[in-house]
């Protein structure tokens, strides 16, 4: 057979020729089981490394659970050496550890203070605070700040400026100047001292971190929450209530004003549900938008019951999960260091927590090994400075159970 002949015309190169395709259908076949044989070997290969992979995740899933202690923090050891070295000194007491570490300036300091004690690692410390803020205390409403001081002082105007209207060409007067009085908030030291046997410390399986914060967290959360209502401001934060308390009619600053219920230990038998809407426009209207009421679960029985003069309860649940209840349409904080309602008592509160209230604190939490004290158990004194009171006198009202 005589091959054509081609030529290149203008010194362009010769093109090549096609690949020859398969013509008959043996060629075809031969060319897709090639196809489907390479097909399967791919996925064999995948399917191998798959397994491998998970034997490695079983493997280490394994290991896990024979360690059969839940880690506190979820980051790896290696960013995490200050926690390693904490669980050594509260299992064995060992100092060298901490002392050696290199932490940032940022980082919490592992040295030893005046009062004694290393600071809690910063994932410890970080479970206690949440336990706390997560606690039925006006904690959740107040005004809350870290200080690095002994004491916060909160300054506060409450008297206006004075203001006269006038023209181009009239003279202005002197006006009437602010008053601004100053508040100091004292830290006061918290501290707990839970104790453990050694031979609990021992067992690897025993999570000292979890248990360390568990127990501290349950001690400073108590304590915490009756005296920032009851607390006599001596040796600890003062609450709201250790405040004079006058009939709203003549309120002063330095105290705070109550309306009566018209009953001694109860409501007014008449009408009940006007005591509790005297105390919510006895608040001025610049507090009440971010108002709460405050009172224990007795209390809170008590008042679920009202209604209004067309037979509407003024408690209402709240719409959704996690959300307070509602007291004409304010929301109710809980706390069981309220007083029962009993005679010239302020047994539901109601005002602005954020702007009437200050709690300082400072953001660190201490905590001391004594394996010598209370032998063969090791002791764990933890400590905290906060303190608490008043900022706002005019931002919290009280109902007080009483004739007048």
């Amino acid at each position: 057979m005589i091959e054509p002949e081609t030529k290149a015309r203008g010194g362009h190169a010769v093109p090549a020729a096609a690949p020859t395709l398969p013509h008959s259908a043996a060629e075809m076949k031969s060319v897709f089981v090639g196809l489907m044989q390479d097909l399967t070997e791919f996925r064999q290969g995948i399917t191998n490394q798959l397994q491998a992979q998970d034997e490695k995740l079983t493997m280490l899933d394994r290991k896990t659970a024979f360690a059969g202690r839940p880690a506190l923090s979820t980051r790896a050891d290696i960013e995490a050496p200050h926690q390693k070295a904490f669980e050594g000194y509260l299992r064995s007491g060992d100092e060298d550890s901490l002392r050696g570490l290199d932490l940032e300036a940022k980082s919490m300091s592992t040295a030893i203070n005046s009062d004694g004690g290393y600071l809690v690692d910063p994932q410890t410390s970080e479970t206690i605070q949440s336990v706390l803020r997560s606690t039925a205390s006006i904690r959740t409403i107040a005004s809350v700040v870290n200080v690095e001081a002994n004491s916060y002082d909160v300054l506060v105007d409450h008297n206006d400026i004075g203001s006269t209207w006038a023209n181009e060409t009239s003279a202005l007067t002197e006006t009437q100047s602010p008053q601004i009085d100053r508040i100091s908030i004292g830290l006061h030291e918290l501290s707990a001292m839970p104790k453990v046997s050694q031979r609990l410390l021992d067992d690897s399986a025993f999570d000292i971190e979890g248990w360390l914060a568990a127990r501290i967290a349950d001690k400073f959360a108590r304590a915490e929450a009756a005296a920032f209502i009851n607390g006599d401001g001596l040796d600890k934060p003062k609450g709201f209530l250790a405040h004079p308390m006058i009939p709203n009619d003549s309120w002063a600053w330095g105290s705070l004003g109550y309306v009566p219920t018209g009953a001694a230990g109860d409501f007014s038998s008449t009408n009940a549900s006007d005591a509790i809407i005297e105390l919510v426009y006895a608040l001025e209207a610049r507090y009440r938008t971010q108002a709460s009421f405050v009172m224990n679960s007795k209390t809170a029985g008590a008042v679920r019951k009202m209604k209004d003069a067309d037979g509407r309860f003024l408690w209402s649940d709240g719409l959704a999960s996690g959300e307070p209840a509602r007291l004409m349409g304010y929301p109710v904080l809980i706390s069981e260091q309220m007083p029962d309602i009993a005679t010239a008592t302020a047994a539901i509160a109601f005002g602005d927590f954020a702007a009437g209230y200050t709690i300082a604190e400072r953001p660190d939490l201490r905590v001391m090994r004594d394996p010598f004290s209370a032998k063969p158990h090791v002791l764990f004194y933890a400590t905290k400075r906060v303190g608490g009171d008043v900022s706002d006198f005019a931002a919290i009202k009280l109902l007080k159970f009483d004739l007048n």
